[in-house]
């Protein structure tokens, strides 16, 4: 049997590799059944196997898994399916000149993340033993090369050749129409499964919710066809399959891309069809592992053991529902996907944060923190030690687990430190709103619950549970309406600016390449030099109109007033691209010299640069015109983006290489660029990266620019790079060094070089000054700079210098007046605050702020304990008075005076008790008095004062008169 099986498998190879595969060899294989599930196979060896199985087979491209923070998709908070990183190409929107647009046929195994947006799991998973917030997908895929027939043949023999699944365990459904959206059934789907020998029982129709999958309310989707595993087998499940049944799961996806969905929801055939398949890893090896839980395998066993040693619990056993007591299988489960979605996450560059996918991700790692310290009962710390296993199992696959292993666990340790002190505050919150509940109250208010949940990051099941134990509810569809709004205003600030765009669509992308219409060469937006003179001189650029698209449809000619995109045979305008804005200005059409089309946006798209204009007079396919650039704004752009690329230098020269860009904005006012760093930047660091900047821009060092193969430029050592697709060639930016030098391993000069598509300055000293306006920690572990240039730094730096004496005639005038009155004193204390003010919200110098901030602090310290001591002084003028004879005419009498002192608000407390009254001290009656006031007080025994802030002198009294009466009682 063995050699039968042997020879078996060299015959089918050499009919695959020498395409001669027919249905009737595969359906003569797959005859065949097998007794059991196979179970020697390592999640390792599962990954391997299939991309192997698609690379040496089928000749497939391996492509590395793309992070999970989506790559210039605002849409996604993150990378949720196999095919984002592929999005362009579905779109017929990839760069032309990248490697991504030679793709056909390619294999992968991505990092998935669902716990946001349309697609969330969060609150599922733990629940049951196979939901995760973090997953990994098998795909392969097909570019307008093999469709339906290869992507079954393929599909099955993997699962049960490579895999060795029993084909009687296997069901197969298919697309069985619909008639709303006028689609027939996918018949050809059906008869190829047939004819590859699957039985008809095993072989089921599905409609829409089932088997029709879009990428989104708009874009390419098509029928699919899924296959379902039979955990039990020995018999006909097909009633089970898509029936919520644990017991026969799907596990893949063979989606035919063959429309697309328009804005106006009908379906249009797609210019080419492709082929776009997903398969969990966590399922998939659940079956070739034998068992029912994707937790029981060995890419979660190792972490649940580890969890158990550093937990109070007994260990594992899988149990779900009411069968699971205290739910400790549950925390079990959450803690160990969730240290696995917070590693990949991070080392991806995405932190805990307070916006977007920084949130959620903040939203993760608190419940993780809570079931492992609440019902684990694992000591703090005991999430962050999980992450070293988490590399152990995923660092084969993922190799930057072990190299950012340190930066987790300190990311990990400092948010539940965090999270911890905001537990505690947050208790406090709901003690304090309790107390003002009235006795027959159920509800809990909806607002400080979504306060809690919103600002202190509480999960909202925790919120329920410790509502629960209370005896108390929140109003859930409160709740939902609130967390509604906030997704709402979220969407609508990520769509408003692109709602107002012209964007070319797919079709009208293909009938430009159908109609052999050249992409746009824009090369000559790099068509600029330096003059004798010192001033950069733009060529001239004419141009013919290509297309003209308008309302989602390629028109012949626009009317006077209509809005429209312009593709032109060549350009000169910079398309957003790379973090720089786009340029601006005007053309004008031959004939007509004094009509100005002014160019409102450009934008590039399958190597088509589109212009945004709203058309002055009418304008046709064919026209000739001439561009005219803004100038001053481009020139400001180049200065900025040099400058970035200087700063980027500077950083790592000052902290060293590991600093990692994590974005850029380069506009012509200023510039944005987060990076990684642990803290934010001390005064004097901020000081020396200027200095250091400053230094090559009076050197004037020269800009090189050149064009290399983008295999070429991997090699040059230094080289910065973020995670982008490049084209090829790639435009390699090196200050001070020619880019050939750059190749020579044996150079000691370290220089910034990066690839950038980016318009720069020829010589750095253009950029004339840089300053730092601000520098703040955005999440942990990055921080964002914002810097202007040129004239912006000099009246910064000014800016910086008027402040600094203002602060310095203020302090000098506190330190001159030795007696002042407390209305002075007040007066003084607004102008700390007034200056503070300024110095907050100025352009200035980021480290001139920070030593400004300080000494206002210090001379608000100062003002402050000036008005303490003077109000003190007047409480003591105004009430001895009338303590003393009160004293003398009551002597065994309690006293508290509370006076409202105008303009100030501020309440004045003074109180006095009998000498030997044991059961009441001055001071501490004073303080509880003040304390409710919002202040402080302080004395003896026998005699105490204090102040409080505007309030209610009634109530004030009452609780004074109150805590006299319960200490007075009391210690009788």
């Amino acid at each position: 049997m063995a050699a039968h099986m042997r020879r078996l498998t060299h015959w089918y190879r050499a009919v695959i590799n020498n395409n001669l595969t027919s249905l009737s060899s595969v359906r003569g294989y797959l005859s065949r059944s097998y007794s059991q599930v196979q179970t020697d196979f390592s999640s390792n060896r599962v990954r391997r196997t299939f991309t192997d199985f698609f690379h040496e087979l089928y000749q497939h491209i391996i492509v590395p898994s793309s992070p999970v923070r989506p790559r210039g998709d605002p849409s996604l908070l993150f990378v949720n399916a196999g095919m984002n990183q592929f999005k362009p190409i579905f779109l017929g929107a990839a760069d032309p000149r990248s490697e991504m647009a030679t793709y056909r046929r390619v294999v992968n195994s991505q990092k998935c993340v669902r716990a946001g947006g349309k697609h969330n799991d969060l609150e599922d998973v733990g629940r049951d033993v196979y939901h995760h917030t973090f997953f990994e997908m098998l795909g392969n895929w097909s570019f307008g090369d093999y469709f339906k027939e290869e992507a079954c043949i393929m599909a099955w023999r993997l699962l049960t050749e490579e895999y060795r699944i029993p084909p009687e365990r296997l069901y197969v459904s298919y697309f069985a129409g619909d008639a709303t959206s006028g689609l027939p059934a996918d018949e050809e789907t059906r008869h190829i499964w047939l004819s590859m020998g699957v039985p008809s029982d095993h072989l089921l129709p599905f409609g829409m919710k089932d088997n029709f999958w879009e990428m989104g309310e708009i874009g390419p989707c098509g029928p699919c066809t899924e296959i379902h595993y039979d955990h039990i087998g020995g018999r006909n499940a097909a009633s089970l399959v898509n029936a919520d049944s644990p017991d026969v799961v799907e596990i893949w996806n063979l989606v035919f891309m063959q429309y697309n969905r328009e804005a106006d929801h009908s379906l249009r055939s797609l210019p080419q069809f492709s082929v776009d398949t997903g398969m969990g890893l966590e399922r998939l090896v659940t079956v070739l592992q034998g068992q029912r839980s994707n937790y029981d395998t060995d890419l979660f066993t190792p972490l649940l053991s580890a969890i158990q040693q550093r937990s109070n619990c007994p260990e594992y056993r899988g149990r779900t529902g009411e069968a699971d007591v205290g739910k400790v299988d549950m925390a079990y489960r959450v803690v160990a996907d969730h240290v696995r979605t917070l590693s990949v996450c991070i080392a991806d560059g995405v932190y805990p944060g307070m916006s977007g996918a920084e949130l959620v991700l903040r939203r993760i790692l608190r419940r993780a923190v809570r079931f492992s310290t609440e019902v684990l009962q694992a000591p703090e710390g005991a999430l962050a030690s999980l992450v070293p296993t988490v590399a152990h199992i995923l660092g084969d696959a993922y190799p930057e687990l072990h190299k950012e292993s340190d930066r987790i666990m300190d990311i990990i340790n400092e948010n539940e430190a965090q999270f911890l002190s905001s537990l505690k505050q947050g208790r406090r919150v709901i003690d304090r709103t309790l107390q003002r509940l009235e006795n027959n109250d159920t509800l809990f208010p909806v607002s400080v619950a979504w306060s809690l949940h919103r600002n202190l990051g509480f999960p909202l099941d925790l919120i329920g549970l410790m509502l629960e134990e209370q005896g108390l509810s929140v109003d859930q569809r409160a709740l939902d309406v609130l967390a509604i709004e906030n997704e709402n205003l979220r969407c609508q600030v990520q769509t408003s600016v692109g709602d107002t765009l012209v964007h070319l669509d797919l079709h009208s992308l293909a009938q430009l390449q159908s109609g052999e219409v050249p992409h746009t060469d824009d090369s000559p937006k790099y068509h600029y030099s330096l003059a004798q003179d010192g001033k950069y001189v733009f060529q001239p650029c004419h141009a013919t109109v290509q297309a003209l698209y308008c309302g989602q449809t390629l028109v012949s000619e626009v009317s006077g007033g209509q809005r429209c995109g312009v593709v032109l045979d060549r350009t000169c305008f910079y398309a957003e691209q790379g973090g720089q804005s786009h340029d601006q200005g005007y053309f004008i059409r031959d004939g007509l010299p004094d009509v100005l089309y002014p160019v409102e946006a450009v934008q590039l798209a399958g190597g088509y640069v589109v212009h945004q204009v709203t058309a002055a007079e009418v304008l046709r396919k064919g026209d000739q015109v001439q561009l005219y650039l803004d100038e001053p704004q481009r020139l400001a752009c180049m200065v900025k983006h040099t400058a970035t690329h200087v700063l980027n230098f500077a950083l790592r020269q000052l902290l060293g290489s590991s600093v990692e860009q994590r974005g850029s904005h380069v506009a012509a006012d200023r510039l944005r660029f987060d990076f990684s760093v642990k803290g934010s930047l001390s005064i004097p660091q901020l000081q020396e990266i200027e200095r250091s900047i400053h230094n090559i821009i009076t050197e004037n060092k020269a800009v090189y620019i050149e064009e290399v193969p983008l295999a070429r430029a991997k090699d040059i050592p230094g080289l910065r790079t973020v995670d982008e697709v490049y084209p090829d060639p790639v435009r390699v930016v090196s200050v001070a060094v020619p880019v050939a030098d750059l190749y020579d391993s044996q150079t000691d000069r370290w220089t910034s070089v990066e690839l950038c598509c980016g318009t720069h300055l020829l010589t750095t000293g253009e950029i004339g000054d840089l300053v730092i306006i601000s520098e703040r920690q955005m999440v942990k572990g990055i921080s964002r700079i914002v810097a202007v240039t040129g004239d912006d730094a000099r009246e910064a730096r000014e800016a910086g210098q008027v402040l600094t004496q203002e602060v310095e005639s203020l302090s000098a005038r506190l330190a001159t007046v030795a007696s002042p009155s407390l209305a002075h004193a007040n007066r003084l204390a607004k102008e700390v605050g007034i200056l503070t003010d300024a110095v907050d919200c100025t352009p200035i110098p980021q480290w001139k702020r920070r030593e400004l901030q300080t000494r206002l602090k210090g001379l608000q310290r100062t003002t402050n304990t000036s008005i303490r001591k003077l109000e003190t002084k007047e409480v003591s003028q105004a009430h001895n008075p009338i303590l003393i004879p009160l004293l003398s005419l009551a002597p065994g009498t309690l006293i508290m005076l509370l006076s409202h002192q105008q303009p100030s608000g501020k309440v004045l407390c003074a109180c006095q008790v009998p000498k030997g009254f044991s059961a009441l001290s001055a001071s501490d009656w004073a303080l509880t008095v003040c304390a409710r006031l919002g202040g402080n007080a302080g004395g003896s025994a026998t005699v105490a004062k204090g102040t409080g802030s505007g309030a209610n002198l009634t109530e004030a009294l009452r609780c004074a008169e109150e805590y006299a009466q319960d200490k007075t009682q009391n210690g009788c």
